[in-house]
């Protein structure tokens, strides 16, 4: 499998650091005071990294890895009882959608179905469906969520996302959420790994 990734020439590279700060996966170290890319597995090959270059030490290349080796359950994945709801992308969905009202949420990164092949009857069935990226989408569709949780009844929110650092804002926005809600709402925090694992589950 081919796939865009980050490499650094560390002749070039003047050791300022800022590429690790715009790294938001966490892929770039300094390492004997030079940027080094000491996690390949979690670089996104997007280049957030390149424009705080001031050396133009960092391209982007392309680079093969053998396809990762994902354990599948046995039988189809689907929703036991469908979707009772549209749209899902968190973006897309109203504040005042009349199926957010006295239900129990699922708020998913959108990679986190596509990783665990029985995600849907492990954590979608009865659940109302807000899935989002927080390294893609657009800031204010996360800002969303407060007025989601004041403006409707929500029983719970079950939070699924992937180990990767750059999912960890969905945990982060679902907390913030709840807390200027003013509500007591059951959080519900699920961590997968790359793999298809569940490498985390943990209530408040």
């Amino acid at each position: 499998m081919a796939r865009n990734i980050v490499r650094i020439d560390q002749e070039r590279c003047i050791g300022c650091g800022r590429c690790v700060d715009a790294c938001a996966e966490g892929a770039i170290e300094m390492v004997d005071g030079k940027a080094s890319l000491a996690r390949e597995s979690v670089c996104d090959g997007l280049g957030a990294c390149l424009p705080a270059c001031p050396a133009d030490a960092i391209s982007i290349e392309m680079a093969e890895e053998p396809l990762p080796s994902i354990p599948m359950a046995n039988g189809p994945s689907s929703i036991a009882d469908g979707s009772a709801q549209w749209p899902l992308q968190l973006r897309l969905i109203p504040a005042s959608a009349p199926f957010l009202d006295g239900s129990d949420v699922l708020l998913a990164a959108d990679c986190s179905a596509f990783a665990r092949r029985s995600f849907h009857e492990t954590f979608a069935a009865g659940k109302t469906i807000v899935i989002g990226c927080p390294k893609l989408d657009p800031r204010d569709s996360w800002d969303k969520l407060s007025e989601m949780l004041s403006r409707n009844h929500v029983k719970s929110i079950t939070v699924v996302r992937m180990e990767v650092p750059c999912c960890s804002p969905l945990e982060k926005a679902a907390s913030a959420a709840v807390s200027a809600s003013g509500k007591k709402i059951p959080l519900r925090v699920v961590v997968l790994g790359k793999d298809g694992s569940i490498k985390s589950d943990v209530s408040s």
